[in-house]
């Protein structure tokens, strides 16, 4: 189980939820209400105060990269740390049947791996990173509008295979303006709000 308590991301008021094993949170709201800050938050990708728990673990328990294994997160443009998808998989996973049959379920082949980055197409790149994220068996998947860059056909095979991580028992957290996609997966929905203006008191 995901926990979070009291979890600051100004100007939003402090954020408390929990998602299970097996379970879909969808986080909604318009663009600017602090959708991927809070994914990357829960991610340690970027520093917040509050307490984060997986499992009963507290995310200052746990060595950073060792979270980052368990907790992994999808950009929605996602980083790439060498000029072909290749190079950023793990080495150990490389050629294996299981890889060849997760890029199948998304589209994709191994001849993929082997690309140019800057060749393959945003959606192309997104399903990849999809697969990459999958790779130690995280227990939570952080997606940021997984789906927003791809074609009908290949929404509908990234949206199966997020079911299929549900019913292994992984916790899903998806940042979306897709509400049909929403009302699909989640099991609970967070609706971040919109930001307040700042208004200034005449003195």
């Amino acid at each position: 189980m995901l926990r979070v308590e009291t979890l600051k991301l100004a100007p939003l008021p402090p954020l408390s939820f929990e998602v299970a094993d097996g379970e879909c949170l969808a986080v909604e709201g318009a663009s600017g209400t602090g959708k991927t800050r809070l994914l990357r938050a829960i991610a340690d990708l970027d520093p917040v105060e509050g307490l984060i728990f997986l499992d009963g673990a507290e995310r200052g328990e746990i060595p950073a990269p060792a979270w980052r294994e368990k907790v992994r997160y999808v950009a929605a443009e996602p980083g790439w740390w060498s000029d072909t998808p290749r190079g950023s998989f793990d080495p150990a996973v490389l050629g294996t049947a299981k890889l060849e049959r997760q890029l199948a379920n998304v589209g994709m082949t191994l001849e993929h791996l082997d690309r140019d980055i800057a060749l393959l197409s945003t959606g192309e790149r997104l399903r990849l990173a999809f697969v990459r994220a999958l790779q130690r068996a995280p227990k939570v998947l952080l997606l940021d509008e997984p789906t927003a860059s791809l074609d009908g056909a290949s929404a509908a095979l990234v949206e199966e295979q997020i079911r299929f991580q549900l019913h292994a028992g992984r916790t899903v957290l998806i940042a979306t303006h897709d509400l049909g996609f929403s009302q699909r997966l989640s099991h609970t929905r967070l609706v971040l709000p919109k930001p307040r203006p700042v208004t200034l008191d005449a003195a």
